[in-house]
């Protein structure tokens, strides 16, 4: 049995379904979700990160675990967590982390993730860290103002990432949790090319097949947007990263496409997918 953590998430969601597609036996794990929102056939527990006893009735005859930790909440206690898991009996846990661990290791606001890493890899747990860059379903921040407006306004207009559709990285943690040759491995996942901002609106309006404007937002009006729902410490990393990336942060990495035998999807599969919610509200993944 796997258990995933996160599991309403863009990421958890989509790697419960994978794995109940697969045949596998799945347990959901959030603080609260509707059963409606799960696939069929996954069993949900609730618990709490920032509790980790709460979680031994979800682990209970678990094989591994995908663990996705809820940002940059000083509550976590990452040594407790994985002591959870080891006495629970899992063999095996998938992190969910960040590829800044890796290119910003000074950086502040990833230093709970830099934790997390220490911590499991001294568990005795078989274990693999993927580190996403910069995510294709960043995007639906935008959704409301093209809906409204038919515009999509964004900082850094021109800075080009090679964001990573979460479904490459649900399926990426379903092969490393339910097949060999991925322990003690750290996998950088990206999409198949650095696209920019500009572009991405440019692609939204193209799916949408609607003109939409694209307006640059400064670096400040960025901070009191992200300042609604990020702390200071997570601004500051998502702003360095997506404003001013390292070359290592631009490059497209051949990890995803090595783990899943095929390339990596494109922002503009990506926007297909999800074009409802830049429509009208809808499913979103």
């Amino acid at each position: 049995m796997i258990v995933v953590t996160g599991a309403t998430g863009n990421v958890g969601l989509a790697l419960a379904r994978v794995l109940t597609e697969a045949g596998e036996e799945v347990t959901a794990v959030s603080r609260a979700v509707a059963a409606a929102v799960l696939p069929d056939g996954v069993r949900h527990r609730p618990a709490d990160l920032t509790d980790p006893e709460s979680l031994h009735p979800a682990l209970a005859g678990a094989d591994a675990m995908f663990l996705m930790l809820p940002g940059n909440d000083v509550r976590l206690d990452p040594q407790r967590i994985v002591d959870v898991v080891v006495s629970a009996g899992a063999s095996r846990i998938v992190l969910l982390s960040s590829q800044a661990v890796g290119t910003r290791p000074d950086a502040e606001s990833y230093a709970p993730l830099r934790r997390i890493e220490d911590v499991i890899e001294r568990s005795g747990l078989e274990w693999t860290h993927l580190r996403p860059g910069a995510f294709a379903s960043n995007a639906l921040a935008w959704a409301s103002s093209a809906r409204a407006e038919h515009t999509i306004a964004a900082p850094f207009a021109d800075v080009a990432l090679p964001v990573v559709d979460p479904q490459d990285i649900a399926e990426v943690a379903a092969t490393t949790l339910r097949r060999p040759g991925h322990d003690g491995r750290t996998y950088v996942l990206t999409g198949p090319e650095p696209i920019s901002p500009r572009q991405r609106a440019h692609i939204i309006g193209e799916v949408l097949g609607e003109p939409i404007t694209f307006v640059e937002l400064t670096r400040e009006q960025a901070r009191e947007q992200l300042a609604a729902a990020m702390p200071e410490p997570l601004i500051e990393g998502t702003l360095g990263f997506n404003g001013a990336p390292t070359p290592e942060e631009q490059q497209v990495n051949p990890d995803a496409a090595t783990v899943l035998g095929r390339p990596p999807h494109h922002f503009t599969d990506w926007a297909r997918r999800n074009i409802r919610a830049f429509r009208e509200e809808g499913p979103r993944s």
